[in-house]
């Protein structure tokens, strides 16, 4: 075992992680974890972009009043607006890194070169991309310039297994992780005077998902053990469009494909988006994924179809290069066929509870990104805020950090990894076989549409797996799978809880026992120790 000291321990390599570390001074030492290559984070797959008022025509209170509507009356105006109005510099800051954004032909550097998108929720054109990869060209830039400040060390394939925490006068901080090395197996101490969580979401407790195998709600599982609120969790947002393919894992269609005049369609070629919504195509994901979902159980589809070949091709092409690349290998021309769809899970809306600095409930711990609860999202994230949101926490975050580091205290050695009691498993089987069980049945009665007696038999289920992991965890050495599998245990706890909280319908929550919104709702917080 070994121990390693920094100022600053930050658990996770996306937008959030990376802009906390930029933004950080470079008198600070800091640490970032990644649990497979930096690359392999959320964001690098982000295709659609970053919302920020840049347009003359627009407005910081259109782009207020739009997260508002698409929020279903639970955003927290202050979180909105301080997201909103740091937006232009946050965007700013991005391209004077040297992200490569999308711009329009001959444009030069006057007040707009940049070309815009449109997607749901959105009534301006507001979305600043790179083509259809956007998160690929922020996290390159991002990920370059971090590997040129000698005041940060990488550190890849590694997992935190938990947070550590110390009394300091009379109360509990905390002060470092316990991180497991996924290659060696061993698991090292990394104290440190502030630690930031930008582990990402927990879409990965759904068995179909848009996300990267890494998103498994690590960060939230951790501080929830810690001590840390968690706050509307039942808020899981299903992306409408994931490529319907045996050979396409987790590939989103991105939403710009409907902001550009993109149809759905049924399996006959019928436009059906219109009989559940004035917006059509262009209404928020919720009601699009809840749409989609309905027509598919109405119609017994393994999916339905989006539409965009009545485009011109070399628009098609330009636009949207990736997604045309990846169906092209498949099979599938985009500028004459229909893409293949079905929901997935995408985002999670509720997390760690945060201040606008990013602090959690525990000293010394921050949360930042889809890790974390701002009260931004409400119940139901619109399009390509999240992206600003991990820009503009993480700047909150680092300059918090900044502003006190020299006043916080040194870490004592006293936090030993001890193992001496456990011995290597010949039952992995055990952990299979959980995985597959725990994202299996939160996917049927946990999923778009919701029931009291889905979510009672899901809690039974979950709090059994809960059980026999910790048993397991407690026994054997751990492993990468595991350490995932009891993290995931948690989240599926986390949020079938909040979903038995909620006895109504609202924005990415909707049961069939409570069709109809409450006049006066409230965030679903969660303490530890309640249950």
């Amino acid at each position: 075992m070994a121990t390693y000291r920094h100022d600053v321990l930050i658990i996770g390599s996306g937008a959030a992680g990376l802009t906390t570390a930029l933004r950080l001074p470079d008198e600070c030492q800091v640490a970032l974890l990644s649990k497979g290559e930096l690359t392999s984070a959320s964001t690098y797959y982000a295709q659609g972009g970053v919302a920020a008022v840049l347009d003359q025509e627009d407005s910081l209170e259109s782009h207020v009043a739009d997260t508002h509507v698409a929020g279903a009356g639970l955003c927290r105006d202050e979180a909105v607006r301080f997201t909103v109005e740091n937006g232009p510099d946050a965007i700013r800051w991005l391209i004077d890194l040297g992200v490569d954004f999308t711009r329009f032909e001959g444009g030069d550097d006057g007040a707009l070169p940049y070309h815009l998108t449109r997607e749901g929720g959105h009534s301006h054109r507001r979305i600043i991309h790179a083509a259809d990869a956007t998160g690929k060209a922020i996290s390159s830039t991002l990920i370059g310039q971090v590997k040129q400040k000698p005041n940060v060390t990488l550190f890849e394939h590694r997992v935190a297994v938990d947070l550590i925490l110390q009394e300091h006068h009379g109360q509990q901080r905390c002060c470092g992780a316990y991180i497991h090395n996924i290659r060696t197996g061993e698991t090292d101490v990394v104290l440190a005077r502030s630690v930031v969580l930008a582990t990402g979401g927990a879409s990965k407790v759904y068995l179909y998902t848009s996300n990267p195998d890494v998103a498994t709600g690590d960060g939230i599982a951790m501080a929830w053990r810690a001590g840390c609120r968690v706050a509307n969790m039942e808020f899981m947002q299903f992306h409408p469009t994931c490529l319907y393919h045996p050979k396409a894992k987790s590939f989103l269609i991105t939403e710009a494909i409907r902001g550009e005049g993109g149809h759905l369609l049924l399996p006959n070629g019928e436009r059906f988006m219109n009989r559940f919504d004035e917006r059509g195509e262009l209404a928020p994901r919720d009601v699009v994924a809840r749409a989609i979902d309905h027509e598919m159980k109405r119609l017994g589809a393994d999916c339905l179809y989006l539409d965009i070949s009545h485009k011109p091709a070399d628009f098609i092409i330009e636009h949207f290069p990736t997604v045309y690349a990846k169906c092209l290998q498949l099979g599938l021309d985009i500028t004459r066929d229909p893409i293949p769809v079905v929901p997935a899970a995408h985002y999670t809306c509720g997390g760690v509870v945060i201040n606008e600095h990013g602090e959690t409930d525990v000293p010394g711990l921050y949360a930042i990104g889809e890790t974390s609860f701002t009260g931004l999202h409400g119940a139901n994230r619109m399009a390509s805020n999240s992206l600003l949101e991990c820009f503009v926490y993480g700047k909150a975050a680092a300059d918090n950090i900044a502003r006190h580091l020299a006043e916080l205290p040194e870490p004592r050695d006293d936090a030993e990894w001890d193992e001496s009691q456990v011995t290597d498993s010949d039952e992995d089987v055990v952990i299979s076989h959980n995985w597959d069980e725990l994202r299996r049945f939160m996917w049927d009665y946990v999923g778009i549409v919701r029931t009291e007696k889905r979510l009672e038999r899901a809690l039974h289920r979950a709090e059994l797996l809960k059980k026999e992991i910790g048993e397991y965890y407690s026994n054997y050495h751990i492993s990468n799978d595991l350490l995932e599998l009891r993290n995931l245990v948690v989240i599926a706890e986390l949020i079938i809880r909040s979903a038995m909280s909620r006895k109504e319908s609202r924005g990415l929550h909707f049961m069939r026992d409570f069709p109809d919104s409450v006049d006066n709702p409230k965030d679903t917080v969660l303490t530890p120790g309640t249950f």
